[in-house]
This record gives structure tokens, C-alpha cells and sequence, in this order.
């Protein structure tokens, strides 16, 4: 394995934007419906290919040989990259990269860049696209190494013409597209050899050319942003992909060597264990098991007509879709869980719950757009609004409580456990944690935000970052700044304590109404609460707690 070392152009350096990624102008238009934003000229930051509203032809009259590179796009249906590099060309390469900076440690706090479990999860995706890829006459090309590197030996070795990927919108991410660019026009030839990175958008509900806004125009209000999308776009239905895309070039293993193996976790430098057999389900990676969760959900148990009333649950595999590990890694596109709840209502009902499963798609675009606006402020103390005046402690004991589910506090406690033992933590647990540890100890929200960066299986900077800045009153929204009452929260999501017994079973001998507030039969809580019984939805006047206040976690990030 290559050294690890630091990401290129550190997403926490600087807010602006890279200057690679502003490439070209377009013109957008906006549908004609009453109301409607009007027509407008704008520069678009990215570097995209756009397909129009049009189905894209599955018919094939390319030439040569071309590269897709995977990344975060690990899966067949519905992937335009692949797609459009099947189209331009006779033979096709597909490609996966493990790059070993994303093994390597956090930026401010050096915690694991990606946990074990993450790292397991997104290594069976791989494995499970290369099958897949097989029955379609292909096979995956596996390297260890820097894309900047991997990627242009590939193209030279067997003479591509083109290289095929989706375009990714935070610094470290398109640090590495900006190298691999240069490393092509570094081959025979140089920039006028022809070799080109293709970067095609995808991964969204909603396309970038289709927003009735441009990036910088962006709401800074989500409602404002769904209320513009919903009224003026059109979801671009999701692509289908030929059921054969051979052939491989000929004599390509004389090229390149044999496919390569997926790396094991020792391999990537981590320990391998299994998720904890209490979790809400067994998550497993790869496009084959993000089908069949969306297919079990949807028509074998029928749980998508009740999604709204059961998805503040926390115990369980069906309170919610749980699709979120695999929209993260590509697994999943959220085009194909459109159609399908189109599919659904069609067939079976449509009501508030079926509707609302595509408002969260919704909120997961708002992320990704948000972080074009505002480049590396996502990552900054300040968040977006780049917010002063605001102090925030690094106390390593408190932290260190909150991270290993010792607080005192069973509800912070069982959420914080659950996280490291499975990578799975449900929508209310994220919000009540990121309440209790940003308002109640008063910590850095960095420190939450990297610390879940290293657990979570449905990492993404984008969904992460966004929603901690949100959490800890620093977002683009200056209304998202809500206190959550540990209290209220239990008495209303687990009034039975059955969720804080079954990750603190301790707590089980407990009569039921007492296990969230166990006093002395449980440990002392390591803070008081600011708002005690408080309604939930306040802002407090001061949220920061010191305590020992010369003890930190970690360096502190250059700005």
C-alpha cells in the first residue's frame, strides 16, 4: 500500500472554490409553467456532461476504447457514466481506485477517515459491481493507489480515448478529478493527444442543468428550494442500461495484468468485525442488496404507504427505508426509488408517506447543491454563514463520554452505541446527539461531525457536514438553530424505554417509564441539561459549557 497521506486542496484550507472546476457557461431555461423563475445565463462551477430532458439511447456507435472510472456511483442501473462510455466506444474498461488517503485520518481531530464497518460495507459493493458487470460481459479493474496515478497507466496502457465518471462537488474530491485531468494531458501527446475526462452529474433526484436557479442563486431556505424544484422541474426518469455492454479489449490482461483483488481490511490498514447482530438490520453492500431492500420494503411488506408515521422510530428494520447506506455509495440512485414510488402509487396508493419519502430525497439534493454554493464553508467553524462570536470547547473528557455513549443520559447514550457498534443510527438519534453535544456540552460541532464521518455507513461530506451545521445553528438557514429536550425526545420516541434497554440492558430491570430516567441506578449525568423538560423547539441563549477548557481533542484547523 502507498503511503498515507493528506487529500489534495484540504476542504478545510479555504471556502472558495476551486478554480478548476469553473470550465464553461450554459444557458438554462426554466419549464414555462406560471410562476416560473425566468430564463437565465449563469456560469456553472462543475465540469458536467448534460443529456437533456430526453432519454439517452441505448444504442451503441462509438469508437475505440474508453474507461469508466467508478467512484461513488457503484452500481449498474441507472448510471450515465457508464452508459455514455458503453455508447462512445467498441470496448469498454471499467475501473475502481482505492485510493488509501481515504483510510488515513480526519482533517482536524484525526479520527479514521472511514471506520471499519464503512470500509467493509463499501468493499462488498465493489465486489458485488464486479459481478454484476461479468454478467454484462465485463469485468472490473481493481488498483491500490492515487487515482492521479492509476487512472492515466490504465488510459496509456490500452489506449482509451476517454475516460467516463461522475463529477463529485466538495475540494477533495474534485482535487482528485483536477489530477487525473492533468495526468492525462501529461500522456504521448500531451493536451492535444485527445484523451479527455468526461464527468457527467448524477447521484441527485433533481439535475443540476434543471434547477430553475443557479448554484449561487441557491435558497438559503430548503422549503423555498423544494417549493422551486417541485414547481419547476421535471425528475428526469432513470436510465436503462443495455442487459449486455462487452466486449473487454482484446488481450487485456497482456495490458494492464490480471483484474486485481478487493482489498481486505488488512490490506486497507483496519481490523475487521462484523456490525452487531442488534442492530436495526444487516446492511449489506452493493447494487444486488440495495434492490432487494427497496423491492422488500416497498412491495413485500407494503411499509412505504405508513413511511411518515413510523419514521421517527428508532428500533427495528422497517420504521424507515433504510436506503441510506446505499444512495451514499452509489448502490442506489434516487432516480430509481422515484420511479418505483411512482410505480407504487400507481399501483397501490399514493398518500402523505409515499410522497414524503421523495421530500428526504429532496433534502439529500439540498446538501449536495448547498456545497457547490458554498464550497469549503461547509467544513469551517462558521459553517456557511461563516457565524463569530460563538466559543466552543474541545474538553476531551466530554467528548470522550458523548463519543462512547457515557454521558449519564440514556438516550444520548444507547444512540452513541449504537453508531459504533452497527454504523447505523436513526434520523431522530442524529439530531437528539448533535442537540445534546453542540447545546448541552457545548462542543466544537466539528468533533461530531468528523466522529461520524469515521462511523457512518451512509457517509457522505456532503449529507454530514450539511446537516452538523444545521444542528449546531452555523447552516445557510439561520432558523435551523433548535434546542432538542432529551426529556421530551424520550418520553415521545421511546416513552416504554424498550430502545435504551435494548442497547443498555442494564436499564431492562428497570420498570419501563423509569428507564430514561433512571437516577441513581444508572451513571451520573456528566452535565446538566440547559432546558430540563423544554418544549424542543427554542433557541437557547448560550449554549457553550467549558468545563475543563485547556483540555482538547486533537489540532486546530488552519482557516
Amino acid at each position: 500500500m502507498p503511503s498515507l497521506s493528506a487529500l489534495p486542496a484540504n476542504r478545510h484550507l479555504s471556502s472558495a472554490f476551486l478554480p478548476a472546476v469553473l470550465d464553461f457557461a450554459t444557458s438554462h431555461h426554466c419549464r414555462s409553467s406560471p410562476g416560473a423563475w425566468k430564463a437565465r445565463r449563469f456560469v456553472v462551477r462543475l465540469t458536467v456532461s448534460a443529456s437533456g430532458d430526453r432519454a439517452m439511447s441505448t444504442s451503441r456507435k462509438g469508437t475505440g476504447t474508453a474507461v469508466v472510472w467508478f467512484r461513488n456511483d457503484l452500481r449498474i442501473s441507472d448510471n450515465e457514466a457508464l452508459l455514455k462510455a458503453w455508447q462512445s466506444s467498441q470496448a469498454l474498461v471499467p475501473l475502481y481506485v482505492v485510493d488509501p488517503r481515504l483510510y488515513g485520518t480526519t482533517y482536524t481531530f484525526g479520527f479514521p477517515k472511514t471506520g471499519e464497518l464503512r470500509a467493509q460495507f463499501m468493499m462488498e459493493s465493489v465486489a458485488d459491481l464486479r459481478e454484476s458487470l461479468r454478467k454484462r460481459g465485463l469485468d472490473l479493474i481493481v488498483r491500490q493507489g492515487k487515482p492521479e496515478d492509476i487512472v492515466p497507466s490504465i488510459v496509456k496502457s490500452i489506449g482509451a480515448h476517454t475516460v467516463f465518471a461522475h463529477k463529485e462537488t466538495c475540494s477533495e474530491e474534485t482535487a482528485v478529478e483536477t489530477g487525473v485531468k492533468k495526468g492525462l494531458a501529461k500522456l504521448e501527446g500531451g493536451p492535444k493527444s485527445g484523451v479527455r475526462l468526461d464527468l457527467v452529474w448524477g447521484g441527485t433526484l433533481y439535475h443540476l442543468d434543471d434547477l430553475p436557479f443557479s448554484p449561487a442563486e441557491l435558497p438559503d431556505v430548503y422549503t423555498q428550494f423544494r417549493k422551486g424544484v417541485e414547481y419547476n422541474c421535471k425528475i428526469r426518469p432513470a436510465l436503462k442500461m443495455p442487459a449486455q455492454m462487452g466486449p473487454l479489449p482484446e488481450n487485456l490482461p497482456d495490458k494492464v495484468g490480471e483484474p486485481g483483488d478487493i482489498p481486505n481490511m488488512a490490506d486497507l490498514g483496519l481490523k475487521y468485525r462484523d456490525q452487531s447482530p442488534l442492530g436495526v438490520m444487516h446492511f449489506e453492500g452493493g447494487e444486488t442488496a440495495a434492490l432487494a431492500r427497496l423491492h422488500d420494503y416497498f412491495w413485500n411488506k407494503d411499509q412505504l404507504k405508513v413511511y411518515k408515521e413510523t419514521r421517527n422510530g428508532m428500533l427495528g428494520a422497517d420504521y424507515s427505508t433504510k436506503f441510506s447506506p446505499w444512495l451514499a455509495h452509489g448502490c442506489l440512485s434516487p432516480r430509481t426509488i422515484h420511479d418505483e414510488v411512482k410505480r407504487y402509487e400507481s399501483e397501490r396508493v399514493a398518500n402523505d408517506s409515499t410522497y414524503w419519502v421523495l421530500f428526504e430525497l429532496i433534502w439529500r439534493d439540498y446538501f449536495r447543491f448547498v456545497s457547490i454554493k458554498y464550497g469549503n464553508a461547509f467544513f469551517h467553524i462558521g459553517g456557511p454563514r461563516k457565524v463569530v462570536g460563538k466559543s466552543w470547547s474541545q474538553n476531551s473528557v466530554l467528548f470522550e463520554a458523548w463519543r462512547e455513549g457515557r454521558t449519564g443520559y440514556p438516550l444520548i447514550d444507547a444512540n452513541m452505541k449504537e453508531l459504533a457498534a452497527t454504523g447505523f443510527m436513526s434520523n431522530r438519534g442524529r439530531q437528539i446527539v448533535c442537540s445534546f453535544m453542540v447545546r448541552d456540552l457545548g462542543l466544537d460541532w466539528r468533533m461530531g461531525a468528523e466522529w461520524f464521518e469515521t462511523c457512518l455507513l451512509d457517509y457522505d461530506p456532503c449529507s454530514n457536514y450539511g446537516n452538523w451545521t444545521y444542528g449546531a445553528g452555523v447552516g445557510n438557514d439561520p432558523r435551523e438553530d433548535r434546542y432538542f429536550s432529551i426529556p421530551k425526545q424520550s418520553a415521545t420516541y421511546d416513552p416504554e424505554g424498550e430502545y435504551v434497554a435494548h442497547w443498555l440492558p442494564s436499564l431492562k430491570q428497570l420498570p419501563q417509564k423509569q428507564r430514561n430516567s433512571p437516577g441513581d441506578a444508572y451513571l451520573k449525568p456528566i452535565v446538566p441539561l440547559k432546558f430540563g423538560m423544554g418544549g424542543g423547539g427554542g433557541k437557547p441563549n448560550n449554549y457553550s459549557r467549558f468545563g475543563n477548557k485547556n483540555r482538547s481533542v486533537g489540532k486546530v484547523s488552519r482557516r
